[in-house]
């Protein structure tokens, strides 16, 4: 339900659901919908799922609902975080992360820039929320980092 001063709600199952691979993301608020203040998504991952050592300048921070997600900042080691972990990541800085439980699902808060670069490299659901059988290409993605100013530094450390 969308007002004309901009208010909204998402009922429980009613986000907009794209797919990267066997990740989910729920898309809560885009930069559209919030006057260009922040974006907002909901993700759930499987064991071993990972974002590689990157950097942008987009500020993004992480909330974790459920699981155990492993954060790499800096190119430091990993710091496993449970529910209720947070992790704020500035401008610029090096950054990286990997599922460390069975499935694991958090919030990503950032700006509408970046919420538009993840739309980018996922793909709508198909009816009643199953992954579509393709994915987005490493080409369409390489080309999503150059477009949005992801750099990709290297791997993530070994577990």
């Amino acid at each position: 339900m969308n007002a004309s001063d901009g208010a909204y709600l998402v009922p429980p199952g009613k986000a907009e659901l794209r797919w990267l691979g066997e990740t989910s993301t729920f898309f809560l608020a885009s930069g559209e919908q919030t006057g260009e203040a922040f974006a907002l998504v909901d993700e759930r991952a499987r064991a071993g799922e990972s974002v590689p050592l990157h950097r942008h300048d987009d500020v993004e921070s992480f909330y974790v609902l459920e699981g155990d997600v492993a954060f790499f900042l800096r190119g430091d080691a990993g710091a496993t975080l449970g529910a209720g972990g947070f992790v704020h990541v500035p401008r610029g800085v090096v950054h990286g992360f990997r599922i460390a439980s069975d499935k694991a699902r958090y919030l990503i808060l950032t700006t509408p820039r970046h919420g538009r670069f993840y739309a980018t490299i996922t793909v709508p659901a198909l009816p009643g929320g199953a992954p579509p059988s393709q994915s987005v290409d490493g080409a369409a993605i390489q080309a999503a980092c150059a477009e949005y100013g992801i750099e990709f530094v290297g791997p993530l450390p070994d577990a």
